[in-house]
């Protein structure tokens, strides 16, 4: 049944699906390496430019991977049947990539507005530290104690991993090309319209947004960003049909 299923997937679905599959093995196998591959926010100086590229590849665990590539192969392989391979591609890369920029150009404000409420002195002996030893307190797991310090390294080095902007944007184009479409909750699990589900969750992820709390390390700006990206590119290719672009 597996090799029916996977057999019936249209071809760039099925390829993302594999990429995604051999990354977080290679997460799992290759340690501090694939770190690399994470999106750092722009202003630390643990970003490169390859992570917009390579972050959406990489998952936190089993759960994160499992939902965003169930998510992928139910909404993204009728996506792509309809739009064909090239057209889904460039969708679900610039959601992708939109979803990135989106998120850093939030976390660029929230750090530019937590930094002037510090004192200018006490403030270039955080950076120092931050700069200095910040990520890798990070990517073992650890912060500072004083929560000013702590906050500003969040904001300052916590990577992104996974494919949830993207996914977001795919949820929004299934709505949007089938918004009648009967979906089945998990909880409760109850029928709710394709356009009703799409609306529903992007108001809980703005809500969530909103609240940045210390607690919540959902990117939820990520996956509006995402769907912001996907909501553009479907009104203009309603707009310009004739043409691919």
């Amino acid at each position: 049944m597996i090799n029916r299923i996977f057999q019936n997937m249209p071809p760039i679905v099925k390829n993302l699906l594999l990429i995604n599959v051999l990354f977080f093995v290679a997460q799992n196998t290759l340690g501090s390496f694939m770190q690399n591959l994470h999106l750092v926010p722009i202003f630390s100086d643990n970003f490169r430019p390859w992570q917009l590229a390579t972050y959406f590849f990489m998952h936190g665990n089993l759960a994160h991977i499992f939902f965003n590539m169930f998510a992928l192969v139910i909404f993204g392989s009728q996506l792509e049947r309809v739009w064909g391979p090239q057209k889904f591609l460039f969708f679900y890369l610039s959601c992708a990539i939109g979803a990135a920029l989106i998120h850093m150009l939030v976390g660029y404000i929230r750090l530019s507005s937590f930094e002037a409420s510090i004192d200018p002195i006490l403030l270039q002996d955080y950076l120092f530290y931050v700069q200095d030893e910040g990520y890798n307190l990070l990517t073992e797991g650890k912060n500072y104690i004083d929560p000013t310090l702590g906050k500003l390294n969040a904001l300052y080095n916590t990577p992104m991993v996974g494919a949830s902007g993207a996914i977001f944007g795919l949820l929004v184009g299934f709505g949007f090309l089938f918004p009648n479409t009967e979906l089945m909750l998990l909880f409760p699990p109850i029928p709710i319209k394709a356009k009703y589900f799409v609306i529903g969750y992007a108001a809980i992820e703005l809500y969530l947004g909103m609240q940045n709390s210390p607690s919540d390390n959902v990117a939820h700006f990520a996956h509006l960003g995402g769907a912001l990206i996907g909501v553009i590119i479907v009104l203009y290719w309603q707009k310009t049909r004739n043409s691919f672009f």
